[in-house]
């Protein structure tokens, strides 16, 4: 049976729509990227075939039924347009009949930026594809090379700009802590992702997984993996940046399954990364307006109520280290919205 999810999209930690996704693993790679190991990451062994993609379609329209106009198909994993143009045709024809009137609100596709033109673009467009996912992980051309990648940064300006004249929305992913990147290098990516205006950006640590060039680098001591404090502080300024940009970051880490763990050996993994990541800016937040006040001062820390785990942290790591400094209460209040903190005292 073809491997699939379904996987709710992120928005400030809330759902907004949901994702069938349907894994298409290595299928269509021209590339072995250092860090690659798309079998661990999805979970998937083998490419679905087309009846596997109408009986996934099928069995998703019941468990989404009535929510459909707020769900997409999405294929991911592989580089969608580099695979075979036959079997990309009868994976999209398998899939259109349920997409439309009374169906799936489009799909989703994830590929390379050098595996964009016109033409695919046209085919994409008549098989109701409506949102594309380019994987650019760097934007420097020094690391792109350095990790295999086999694109420049420059493949990824025009197949962004093609993809915006089809009317088609944008998605751009990219990875921190790669192979021959700097803390400095993610952040000049970041921002040169932000000036391609993309509708949603993914986030991924780079993990060190079994099989990959990296793990080889990383077991002769020329890689060192960013540690999953320094990831957390990192990527939730690039959380922050994108919200202030106004682009949604609709993945933050690799999601959480045991195919992943199994072949893990490095890197800053954890289930919840993005809960710490939020949480830290919880925490930077609230620590500016707490050290307004004189130590030992009680305080009250007021945020929207669905986001009172997220300022307490982790295991209330947060909570525990405000009140190294004063008495601190942390309770909800309906008229803050997410990210917003308040601190009065008592």
């Amino acid at each position: 049976m073809a491997e699939s999810r379904i996987v709710p999209a992120e928005k400030k930690g809330r759902i907004k729509h949901a994702n069938v996704s349907i894994f298409v693993p290595h299928v269509g790679c021209p590339n072995q990227c250092s860090f690659c190991n798309q079998r661990k990451i999805s979970g998937a062994e083998q490419a679905p075939t087309p009846q596997q993609v109408k009986e996934v379609c099928q069995k998703a329209a019941e468990l989404r039924k009535g929510k459909l106009r707020d769900t997409q198909l999405a294929f991911f994993g592989g580089s969608f347009t580099a695979i075979e143009r036959g079997y990309m045709l009868s994976l999209l024809e398998a899939a259109k009949p349920f997409v439309g009137e009374d169906g799936f609100a489009g799909i989703r596709i994830s590929t390379r930026p050098d595996a964009i033109n016109e033409e695919i673009l046209t085919i994409l467009k008549e098989y109701h594809v409506n949102a594309i996912e380019l994987g650019v992980q760097s934007m420097n051309d020094r690391v792109l090379l350095s990790n295999k990648r086999g694109h420049t940064a420059q493949d990824v300006v025009r197949a962004a700009g093609l993809i915006q004249e089809f009317q088609i929305e944008l998605g751009l992913q990219m990875m921190t802590g790669l192979y021959q990147s700097t803390w400095k290098d993610d952040i000049d990516t970041a921002k040169a992702i932000a000036a391609l205006h993309p509708k949603t950006v993914r986030i991924y640590p780079t993990i060190t997984l079994e099989g990959t060039d990296l793990a080889a680098l990383y077991q002769q001591g020329l890689y060192q993996p960013m540690s999953l404090e320094d990831s957390v502080k990192l990527c939730s300024d690039l959380l922050e940046f994108f919200e202030e940009q106004d682009i949604q970051v609709i993945r933050l880490g690799l999601h959480a399954q045991e195919s992943l763990e199994q072949g893990y050996l490095a890197g800053p993994y954890h289930p919840a990364f993005r809960e710490l990541c939020e949480g830290r800016i919880y925490l930077k937040k609230a620590l500016l307006q707490v050290s307004q006040f004189p130590e030992k001062t009680p305080l009250t820390i007021y945020v929207d109520p669905k986001e009172l785990s997220k300022m307490a942290g982790q295991s209330r790591c947060n909570l525990n280290y405000l009140k190294q400094r004063n008495p601190i209460k942390i309770k909800p209040d309906d008229s803050l919205e997410a990210f917003c903190v308040r601190v009065e005292s008592v």
